[in-house]
C-alpha cells in the first residue's frame, strides 16, 4: 500500500507565492490536506486523461507481470492538474512505498545521496519541480536512474577515493510545469514523458460531483456545471471552489449548492462566466486599453498592474492562451478579438491600431 513520506521540511509543489486566488492551480496550504482525502486512490477511480491513463494502466500491468519496478515517468503540464495525484496513484497500483520531495529542497548532493540510499526495491520516489534540481544534484541523480548505483567521492584532494554503491530497483517519478527548464540529459533518462492537459468541463463536472459526495455536501447537477465552467479546466480549482460554495451554501442556502447559489457565491468571489478573475481581467484591460492592444513586452505587461512577470506568465497567461483571448508574438503578446468581445471594447478596425505594426 503506498505510504507517503516527506523528505524534507519544505512542503512538495511549494512555488514563489503570489496573492492567493481561488482560480490559481498551484497548492494552497488549505488545499493540501482536503485534496489527499479526496484524491483518487487507483486509475480506476480517476477522472479525465483518459490517454494518459490508459498509457499508465499498460505500463503498471507490464511492470507487475515481469516483476519489476516501473520505468522511470516525467509528467509536465500546468499547476493542478494531477501530476502529485497520479505519483501517489502509481505507488499504490505497485504496492509501492512513495517518497516525496521537490527540486529546490534538494540542495546538496548529499541531500539527494540520503535519500537514495534509503530507497527499498520498487519504491517511488516524486520529486516535484524537478527542473529545479541543482546541476550538482542532476550529476549523482543520472547514475542512480540508469544504472541503479551512487558514486561518492569520500575525503579530497590527492587522497579523495571514489566509492560505488549499488542501489535496488526504484522508479523516479518527475513533475514540472516548465519541461523547458530541465535539462536535456536529465530527460533523456526518463524512459516515459506524458503531459497533462486541462479537463473538459464534462470531466470537472464528474470530479466536482464526485467530490460532493466524499465532502456530504448536497448539490445539483446544474450547480456542479457551474462550478465546472468556471474551474478553468482544472481539478484543484474546481475543488477549492467547492469548499468555497459549501461555506456560502451553509450560511445562506440551508447547505445545497443550486446553480443560482452557485452563481451568487462566484459572483462574490469575481469570478465570472468564464472562470476569470479581478487579475486575469486587469491583464486583458491593460493589453487592450494601455497598449492598444500590444504587442507589449511581458515585463512592461507585468509592471502596469504592478504584478510579477512570472505570475503573469505561469498563472494567468495558460488559460488565457487557452480562451484564445492572448497570442504570444516575437514582439510580445497581442490581445485577439475574443478579448475585445470579452471586455466590450470595440475591435480596431485596421490592424496598426491594435499596436500590431508599432
Amino acid at each position: 500500500m503506498a505510504d507517503e513520506r516527506s523528505i524534507t521540511g519544505r512542503p512538495p509543489g511549494e512555488r514563489k507565492s503570489a496573492p492567493p486566488r481561488a482560480i490559481e492551480g498551484d497548492a494552497q496550504p488549505e488545499d493540501r490536506k482536503v485534496d489527499h482525502a479526496l484524491r483518487p486512490r487507483s486509475l480506476r477511480e480517476m477522472i479525465g486523461q483518459d490517454r494518459l491513463r490508459d498509457k499508465m494502466q499498460i505500463l503498471v500491468e507490464a511492470a507487475r507481470q515481469r516483476g519489476d519496478a516501473l520505468d522511470h515517468v516525467l509528467l509536465y503540464g500546468p499547476p493542478g492538474l494531477g501530476k502529485t495525484t497520479l505519483s501517489h496513484v502509481l505507488a499504490y497500483e505497485m504496492g509501492a512505498n512513495l517518497k516525496v520531495t521537490a527540486g529546490p529542497a534538494v540542495e546538496k548532493a548529499g541531500d539527494l545521496a540520503a535519500i537514495l540510499t534509503n530507497l527499498r526495491k520498487g519504491d517511488v520516489l516524486f520529486i516535484d519541480e524537478i527542473h529545479r534540481l541543482g546541476r550538482a544534484v542532476e550529476e549523482i541523480l543520472y547514475p542512480a536512474m540508469e544504472d541503479f548505483s551512487l558514486n561518492i567521492v569520500v575525503g579530497s584532494g590527492p587522497g579523495a577515493r571514489n566509492i560505488q554503491l549499488s542501489l535496488p530497483k526504484f522508479t523516479v517519478v518527475g513533475a514540472t510545469t516548465r519541461l523547458a527548464l530541465m535539462t536535456s540529459p536529465l530527460r533523456a533518462r526518463f524512459g516515459v514523458v506524458e503531459r497533462f492537459d486541462f479537463y473538459d468541463q464534462l470531466s470537472v463536472q464528474e470530479i466536482v460531483v464526485r467530490a460532493a459526495r466524499l465532502m456530504e455536501v448536497p448539490i445539483d447537477p446544474e450547480g456542479a456545471v457551474a462550478i465546472a465552467r468556471r474551474a478553468r479546466g482544472t481539478p484543484r480549482v474546481s475543488l477549492r471552489l467547492l469548499r468555497r460554495l459549501r461555506d456560502y451554501a451553509q450560511v445562506r442556502a440551508k447547505g445545497r449548492i443550486t446553480e443560482p447559489v452557485a452563481i451568487e457565491a462566484l459572483s462574490l468571489l469575481e469570478i465570472d462566466e468564464l472562470g476569470l478573475d479581478d487579475l486575469d481581467r486587469r491583464v486583458l484591460d491593460a493589453l487592450v486599453n494601455k497598449f492598444g492592444g500590444g504587442p507589449v513586452g511581458l515585463d512592461t505587461l507585468a509592471a502596469s498592474i504592478s504584478e510579477e512577470p512570472d505570475t503573469i506568465m505561469d498563472v494567468v497567461e495558460p488559460y488565457l492562451l487557452q480562451l484564445g483571448f492572448l497570442d504570444r508574438t516575437p514582439r510580445g503578446r497581442v490581445a485577439t478579438r475574443a478579448a475585445y468581445a470579452h471586455l466590450h471594447v470595440n475591435y480596431p478596425d485596421r490592424p496598426e491600431q491594435s499596436g500590431l505594426f508599432g
